[in-house]
This record gives structure tokens, sequence and C-alpha cells, in this order.
């Protein structure tokens, strides 16, 4: 994956990345790839179905979905990435919970 310098995160105030300490990479399709796993990921979807949650199946950790903001995009959970340490992001509030709200405006607010 290649990260812009500093790379910018994602913390949503929602109650799943709260409680999960998710915190988003957002990269476009062309930035990502699974190079294995596909097999055994499962995913949950609930209210527009929009949000692709992938989880998995054997350990249960989430280190990507297709998030309801960013919908044309993959959310990388930073969190689960290995060798990234000395790597320091720049952490940006998202509000996640406050409806009706567009993408632009839930950035820096939280």
């Amino acid at each position: 994956m290649r990260f812009v310098d500093p790379p910018e995160l994602l913390d949503c105030n929602c109650s799943i990345c709260a409680k999960t300490g998710y915190l988003h990479l957002i990269a476009g399709p062309a930035d990502f790839t699974l190079l294995n796993g596909a097999d055994v990921l499962t995913d949950y979807r609930w209210g527009t179905g929009t949000a692709r949650h992938l989880f998995c199946a054997r350990c249960g950790i989430k280190s990507f979905y297709v998030p309801l903001s960013h919908p044309n995009d993959i959310s990388v959970n930073w969190r689960a990435l290995d060798d990234v340490g000395d790597i320091v992001p720049r952490i940006v509030a998202f509000d996640g919970i406050s409806p009706g709200k567009t993408t632009e405006q839930r950035m820096g607010s939280s």
C-alpha cells in the first residue's frame, strides 16, 4: 500500500469504530490489493447495506472494509497494519454518528 506523507487517518466516533479502536486509512481501489485471504472473509451489512464490514472468519479481525462514508473506496484499519510504527500519521476527527451530514461536513468534527 502506498501512503501520502503523512498519511491521514480518520478517527470515527460511531459506536463500531470507537469501541473497536478502528483508525481509517482511506484508499482508492487502485491503491489497495488484497494478496490473500479473500476466501476466509465474511461480511456484515445493516441499514442501507452500502457499508461492507469485512471480517476474517478465522480470527475476527476487521482489517479493511468498504465504508458508508466512502463507498467507492477501501478503509484500511491502520491498527491492523504491520511495520508502520515509525510512520507518524495525521489523525483527523470524523463525525460518524450525526445523521444528515455530508462526508465533508463530518471531517474535523467530533
